[in-house]
């Protein structure tokens, strides 16, 4: 039974499958041998373009939220890395910084030990005193080193104190801010001497028995005037920091901080009493004095 003219399909499968079998095999053969399909080519390819980017988004989408992950796991690691990287440089740094103050300061006590030559011995703090009650500390320098008690104990700076007791290989160093530690000094100013005491506490000096009206001012640079016998003179002990003067009583409250320390490095320089044997040095020839000039007339 034949289908009505209006369901007539056209053309048989295989009369169509022939047809566009011949029509491939034609355009194969045209575009291998003359290129006319290379702009039809490029035009399929730009227009089915934005499909192939919609097709491929999810596959971008899933690569780009993996790779956000492994970056930021990535990033958290290095970021980790590198503080650590960072404390040991800055803990590196904080030693580099201590051993170089520890080198210039050893170098200042190498210059102040050429003042003194063979006077001077070189010592290391090792802790501080036992005692709670005196302010003073004990060094690796002994009796074996020819160290001997009442000898003056200073800095790349200034004094710190005095030998107080010594034993073989070790010895007690009194500071200058002990209540029993006097030092005679003078001031650099004008020449004025006192006596310089310590306070016991807060690491200060007193400058006790001063009139009211004595000439010291806050600045003012105290050095040991060496009329003791046992400081050599000019070594800086002190800077004047406070002043009260009050008419009611006769003396002036004087306090000083001390010029050296030993809470700044552990070396220290520790001078015998040989010191004050040495020559003086020779005082130079004073100049000879100068004529009058005359100013009367006839002569």
């Amino acid at each position: 039974m034949e289908s009505p003219p209006f369901f007539k399909r056209g053309p048989s499968p295989l009369a169509r499958l022939t047809f566009f079998v011949c029509l491939s095999l034609a355009m194969l053969v045209a575009d291998a041998h003359y290129g006319y399909l290379n702009v039809i080519r490029q035009s399929l390819s730009l227009a089915i373009y934005p499909l192939q980017r919609v097709a491929n988004s999810p596959r971008d989408l899933f690569e780009q939220v993996g790779g956000f992950f492994v970056t930021q796991t990535l990033l958290q690691s290095e970021n980790l890395r590198l503080k650590e990287q960072r404390l040991l440089d800055a803990a590196q740094l904080q030693r580099f910084r201590a051993l170089q103050s520890e080198n210039d300061h050893l170098r200042q006590l190498l210059n102040a030990q050429r003042r003194f030559g063979e006077h001077a011995v070189m010592a290391e703090i090792l802790h501080s005193g036992r005692n709670p009650f005196v302010r003073g500390i004990v060094v690796d320098k002994g009796s074996l080193q020819n160290i001997k008690a009442g000898s003056p104990v200073i800095d790349d700076v200034g004094l710190i104190g005095q030998v107080t007791r010594v034993y073989p290989l070790s010895s007690e160093v009194t500071l200058v801010t002990d209540k029993a530690q006097n030092v005679p000094v003078e001031i650099v100013r004008n020449g004025l001497r006192a006596i310089v005491a310590g306070s016991g506490q807060d690491g200060t000096l007193d400058l006790p028995f001063m009139p009211v009206n004595a000439d010291v001012q806050n600045g003012d640079v105290l050095v040991t005037s060496g009329i003791d016998g046992t400081y050599p003179a000019g070594l800086p002990v002190g800077v004047v920091t406070r002043i009260e003067r009050n008419a009611a009583y006769p003396f002036a409250k004087i306090t000083c901080i001390p010029s050296a320390g030993v809470g700044r490095h552990r070396q220290v320089l520790i001078l015998s009493g040989d010191f004050q044997k040495r020559p003086p040095a020779e005082p130079r020839a004073s100049p000879p004095p100068r004529r009058a000039k005359r100013t009367g007339k006839g002569n």
